[in-house]
């Protein structure tokens, strides 16, 4: 049987749900059946669009950020981070945080869930923070040897972890800033 395309105002609404589900009740607790109920759709159209249930969560977490990072150019690496941290407000970031935290516990229960959060949510934001900062390097803005280029995705991820343990607060955008002036962008050298 063919796919049937939603359209993008349903396909938005459909994800829109499955998060709020997810931030309500967590990924464990989160079935087809209450997607289905919170979106009068049945199971099956789900499983026919999405397959599965790892899938569909990533590709609602992945169509919540809809700007690639490699699509941000600014001219300079501190603009293009600060590009990057604007697409997101406070609320969006508190949100999301409250989802990662959430999903960080499923991701070890659930190799599926892990499988597909790093092919279609981690590795193309890779790619992205991967070109972005190889646009800094041919600009001569970071030395192509620097040794913490290897690490930033690493200072980043560890930025929105540490915030919320450290001083049990959620990350916003002045500390995110902030971070990236402090931190990022001199281990960088830029």
């Amino acid at each position: 049987m063919a796919r049937t395309r939603l359209t993008p105002e349903r396909e938005s609404e459909l994800y829109a749900a499955v998060l709020d589900l997810l931030r309500e009740v967590g990924y464990d607790a989160l079935t087809m059946d209450a997607v289905a109920a919170r979106t009068r759709s049945s199971k099956a159209t789900l499983y026919r669009q999405w397959g599965s249930k790892p899938e569909l969560v990533v590709k609602a977490l992945r169509h919540n950020k809809p700007v690639s990072l490699e699509e941000i150019d600014t001219g300079s690496l501190r603009g293009d981070f600060r590009a990057v941290l604007s697409l997101t407000d406070d609320c969006q970031m508190e949100k999301d945080s409250a989802l990662m935290r959430g999903l960080s516990h499923a991701v070890h229960e659930n190799p599926d869930l892990h499988q597909a959060l790093r092919e279609l949510l981690i590795e193309p934001e890779m790619t992205g923070l991967d070109q972005l900062l190889r646009r800094a390097v041919d600009r001569g803005e970071v030395r192509p040897d620097n040794p913490a280029l290897k690490y930033v995705s690493h200072m980043l991820i560890g930025a929105f972890a540490a915030r919320q343990l450290v001083e049990d607060r959620s990350v916003d955008q002045a500390f995110l800033l902030d971070y990236v002036d402090s931190v990022v962008l001199p281990a960088l050298g830029a």
